[in-house]
């Protein structure tokens, strides 16, 4: 979702994608790939002041806060990485792709990020797309080779062959179960993730809308594929929405959460949903991780990514949204998640 500290912006949304004639010559256009130079200030204290490390279950690593001469950089909206830690793949809700490397120092700290470059989505024709309310990518997921993209606005999930020198228009759209009739505008689906593959659903996709409620208050969400398919909600607590997701080794799903008012600015908070209550027919619930508010190294946190360290170590990655906005931050944080 588009988010600024001066409020929400909202937009009318079209269908874009669609097939057209073109000549041959238009046919083998295709979007440059830009090179974008990154500086990153290392972040080491998570909560503003105080050398604290460790936060209910999470323990801080380190951070980045990423700036760009680039007008292009900003809006990340979702990430997952390729390597574990390393390279990377995300979208930004401009309508961008962009890849790159988070590299870390010798105590494991993250230290920079390197080879980070950018291309515009294209439609079906290989036509750079200019306008963001077409482009409005706000969820990714990864696995073996296609990213499956959630955008808001005329709610869609997409599949994309990977491949970071030409990304090219979608190949597949997928069925994502829940009525449109229920999506709101500026509310879809943010959390798009693959559940863990030895578990009930095996590996089948798992989307999970922002702030789109059914009529108890709960919010939308549906397994789009594998064995068990079927619509169930996620039982919103407080006055957070959901803004990225993923699945923990363990088949629980961790959620990223935030919360915005004028009073108070900006929250973050990570929840942990049970796994055997993303069910069809079911409302999920766990308990809240982690929660953080202005005085904590945060912004519009909008990215999640799970995985495992070289030395075994569960990560928890996190990304902020900017809105390309003078008054926000793109920040990438880091912690460990213990699980005893």
């Amino acid at each position: 979702m588009t988010f600024s500290r001066g409020g929400f912006r909202r937009t009318v949304f079209a269908s874009v994608l669609t097939c057209a004639v073109v000549s041959p010559a238009i046919a083998t256009q295709r979007a440059p790939v830009e090179a974008i130079e990154i500086s990153a200030r290392p972040i080491t204290e998570f909560r503003v002041g105080r050398d604290q490390k460790q936060f209910g279950p999470l323990e801080f690593v380190g951070g980045l806060e990423m700036t760009s001469p680039s007008r292009d950089f900003g809006a990340l909206s979702a990430f997952r990485f390729l390597k574990p830690g390393s390279d990377f793949i995300g979208v930004a809700d401009t309508g961008f792709w962009f890849f790159g490397t988070v590299t870390h120092d010798a105590d494991k700290r993250p230290s920079g990020v390197s080879n980070f470059r950018m291309q515009q989505m294209v439609d079906a024709s290989g036509q750079p797309i200019d306008k963001k309310w077409e482009v409005d990518a706000e969820g990714l997921a990864v696995k073996n080779g296609i990213a499956t993209v959630g955008f808001e606005r005329e709610q869609r999930v997409v599949q994309f062959k990977i491949d970071p020198d030409d990304m090219k228009a979608p190949f597949e759209t997928l069925d994502y179960l829940v009525p449109a009739r229920e999506l709101r505008q500026n509310r879809g689906f943010e959390t798009v993730t693959h559940a863990n593959p030895h578990g009930q659903h095996e590996g089948g996709l798992v989307v999970v809308s922002e702030k789109s409620l059914d009529k108890a208050g709960n919010i939308y969400a549906a397994i789009i594929e594998g064995p068990r398919r079927g619509v169930f909600t996620v039982k919103r607590n407080g006055d957070f929405d959901i803004t990225d997701g993923a699945f923990l080794p363990d088949g629980d799903l961790l959620l990223l959460e935030r919360s915005f008012s004028m009073a108070r600015g900006v929250k973050m908070r990570l929840r942990r949903i049970y796994g055997e209550s993303v069910e069809k027919g079911a409302v999920a619930d766990g308990p809240v991780l982690m929660e953080a508010d202005m005085g904590y190294q945060i912004d519009n946190m909008e990215g999640l990514d799970v995985w495992t360290r070289d030395d075994g170590a569960l990560m928890v990655s996190l990304v902020s949204d900017d809105n390309q906005s003078i008054l926000q931050r793109n920040l990438y944080l880091e912690f460990i998640l213990h699980q005893d």
